[in-house]
């Protein structure tokens, strides 16, 4: 029994899980709490509008990196030597494409957006979201890509520590607190994470040496990526910057206190799915046959969990005034709306994997493109006339399909595989 579980807990999977669940269970707390002391200092307008202008930023986030990150995991999962060109791949192309996207976001609030967000505000989330929170995001797939969990779990913890103590700052500021001022603490406190981050890569895997040359054969590769994760971030967000331009900040804070809830019960398959990935794409070198083996030894638990936390949700909804202050009473109304997404995003994010790991990228990234665009007109249909109401049922409907289409596609795949194989 011993000598089973001692071998058990040599495997990366498992040992990676178990350094992941630590640290999302820490940062569950550390989370939690930040949120908390924002939510509360900022109220639900100024919180909606830090919200929404976040919302917009992030939406062009994964275009800040070309998929650099990704592409690191990739190589360098399958040889280690790779990490350093890779890495540094990463920082490069993350620091110029940022700066171009955050002067086109100026640029676009500016003379664009019917609802325009204050270019300060913009700015500050702008450099913390498309480079400092890239590059600490690169330190985390380097460390991931070379099996060193604890590293990426202490650094995961480090982010959480870090934004904890700016929100902390806004218990000084009383009733005076807005949305700019905590912009800017969340600019240094993203700051600071990045720069600890990669002397931590330097330190333990080598300073980072890049080699551009290297993206060349990997530019339709690191598209993919880009379009795949801002079509992921545009379903997950782009409700949000809409609720604010369409409908009140009001209820932008709402929603959005609901979906954080959301965000903060997905942490436990956050940690599986980080855990995995890697080993998705160690898996899919034998195609879409080996992706989907791994797979199906870890859906049924990243299901059963997801129906559990989504009906604990629904349940304990009522205690969101309680926590977060009279203002927040929708809210209630608003995470019951939203409890069935940890079901659907358990059971759809591992899909996904299998699809990239098996090098199908280009077919996930078509469909999540889809499904974004669907996302979008619905929330441009729904929210004038129905709110936050609108908007969760546009998220509820465009998860649901992305789910079943997903699995779908990737049996689709797999009995090709298998009647090519018995011809």
């Amino acid at each position: 029994m011993r000598s089973r579980l001692s071998k058990s807990l040599q495997s990366p999977v498992i040992r990676g899980t178990l350094w992941k669940i630590a640290a999302r269970i820490s940062s569950l707390f550390l989370q939690s709490a930040y949120f908390l002391i924002i939510a509360r200092s900022l109220g639900t307008e100024q919180y909606g509008l830090f919200v929404g202008a976040m919302a917009l930023v992030k939406i062009t986030v994964p275009f800040s990196t070309w998929g650099s990150t990704h592409i690191l995991v990739k190589h360098v999962s399958r040889d280690r030597s790779l990490l350093q060109a890779y890495f540094g791949n990463a920082l490069w192309i993350t620091l110029a494409l940022g700066s171009t996207l955050i002067v086109s976001l100026l640029i676009l609030n500016q003379f664009v957006l019917p609802a325009h967000f204050p270019w300060l505000l913009l700015l500050c989330i702008g450099l913390a979201e498309l480079i400092f929170a890239r590059f600490h995001d690169a330190a985390l797939k380097a460390f991931l890509s070379a099996d060193l969990f604890g590293l990426d779990a202490q650094l995961n913890i480090l982010l959480s520590i870090s934004g904890l103590g700016a929100a902390s700052c806004l218990l000084f500021l009383d009733q005076s607190a807005t949305a700019m001022i905590w912009g800017i603490f969340y600019l240094v406190s993203r700051l600071v994470t990045a720069l600890i981050g990669i002397w931590l890569v330097s330190r333990h895997l080598g300073r980072p040496k890049p080699q551009l040359g290297l993206m060349k054969s990997e530019i339709k590769d690191g598209f993919y990526f880009s379009v795949d994760l801002s079509s992921q971030t545009i379903y997950n967000d782009i409700d949000k910057t809409m609720l604010a331009s369409l409908s009140t900040l009001s209820a932008t804070g709402i929603y959005g206190a609901a979906y954080r809830i959301i965000e903060v019960g997905l942490i436990p398959v956050g940690a599986l799915l980080g855990a995995c990935y890697a080993q998705f794409f160690r898996s899919g070198a034998k195609g879409i046959a080996g992706s989907l083996s791994f797979a199906r030894k870890i859906v049924p638990t990243a299901a059963t969990y997801g129906a559990i936390a989504s009906l604990g949700l629904w349940i304990c909804a009522p205690l969101v005034p309680l926590v977060l202050g009279e203002s927040y009473i929708d809210a209630v109304s608003a995470l019951r709306w939203l409890s069935p997404l940890i079901f659907l995003k358990s059971v759809q994010f591992f899909a996904a994997d299998t699809l990239t790991g098996a090098g199908l990228q280009g077919w996930r990234s078509s469909l999540q493109s889809g499904i974004a665009v669907l996302n979008s007109l619905l929330n441009l249909w729904l929210i004038p006339m129905y709110s936050w109401q609108g908007a969760a049922f546009s998220t509820l409907i465009s998860d649901s399909l992305l789910a079943i289409v997903l699995w779908v596609l990737i049996y689709m795949f797999h009995q090709k595989k298998v009647g090519s194989g018995s011809g």
